[in-house]
C-alpha cells in the first residue's frame, strides 16, 4: 500500500438511524479531505443485539477492504458500541488506527431503561454487556482512541457516560444528542481528530 494512501474513515450510526443520519458529516470529511463511507447496520430500532449488528460491521469491512488496508471508525450513539464489539471482541483493533465516537454510551445509559428491545438492554449501565466490554480496555489502548461528548445530551444519561479512562475525551456544547451530526462544531472537531 502507498504510503500516501489515504485512510478510510466508515461511519457508523445508531440508535433509530440510517446512511442519511450520517450523510452531512461524509460531505464535510470529504471537503476536509478525508475519505470517509457510511455503514449502517440494520435494524438500528433495537431489535437486533449489538454483536449482530458489529458481525454486519465486520462484512462490510472485509467485504471492500483488503485484509492488510487500515482503517478508522467513527461511531455515533449506539454506533460508538457497534465499533467498539468489533474492535474488542472481533480483533478489529488489529487494523483500526483511529477509533473516535460522539454521544456514544460507553458506560451505559439510563434513558436505556426506558425499553426492552435487545439493544436497549445492552446499552444499560449495569447491563451484562457494557460491564463485559468495559472489564477489558486493552484493545482501545492500541487504537487512537477519542470519545467526543456534551453535557447537554439528554439521551445519554449521564452525558459524561461517554467518558472512558482510556483514549482522549473533547466536551462539545452541542444543544442536544439528536442535532449532533448536524452540528458544525461537532464535525469540525471530528475532522480535526482524524486530521491529528
Amino acid at each position: 500500500m502507498s504510503a500516501d494512501r489515504p485512510i478510510h474513515t466508515i461511519l457508523v450510526p445508531g440508535w433509530l438511524d440510517n446512511v442519511r443520519t450520517l450523510g452531512r458529516l461524509r460531505t464535510f470529511l470529504e471537503l476536509a479531505g478525508h475519505k470517509a463511507v457510511i455503514c449502517s447496520p440494520q435494524p438500528s430500532d433495537g431489535s437486533a443485539p449489538i454483536p449482530r449488528l458489529s458481525q454486519q460491521l465486520a462484512d462490510f469491512i472485509d467485504g471492500g477492504f483488503a485484509h492488510d488496508e487500515p482503517i478508522n471508525l467513527f461511531g455515533f450513539s449506539m454506533g460508538g458500541l457497534i465499533n467498539r464489539y468489533y474492535l474488542q471482541k472481533m480483533d478489529g483493533w488489529r487494523r483500526v488506527r483511529k477509533f473516535v465516537t460522539a454521544a456514544s454510551p460507553h458506560r451505559g445509559t439510563m434513558t436505556a431503561k426506558l425499553a426492552t428491545y435487545q439493544a436497549a438492554l445492552q446499552m444499560r449501565p449495569d447491563s451484562d454487556f457494557i460491564l463485559d466490554l468495559n472489564s477489558d480496555l486493552s484493545p482501545l489502548e492500541r487504537v487512537q482512541f477519542t470519545s467526543i461528548w456534551s453535557p447537554f445530551d439528554l439521551t445519554i444519561v449521564p452525558a459524561n457516560s461517554s467518558v472512558l479512562p482510556v483514549g482522549t475525551t473533547r466536551r462539545v456544547w452541542s444543544p442536544a444528542h439528536g442535532i449532533m451530526m448536524y452540528d458544525p462544531n461537532v464535525m469540525r472537531v471530528i475532522a480535526q481528530v482524524l486530521a491529528e
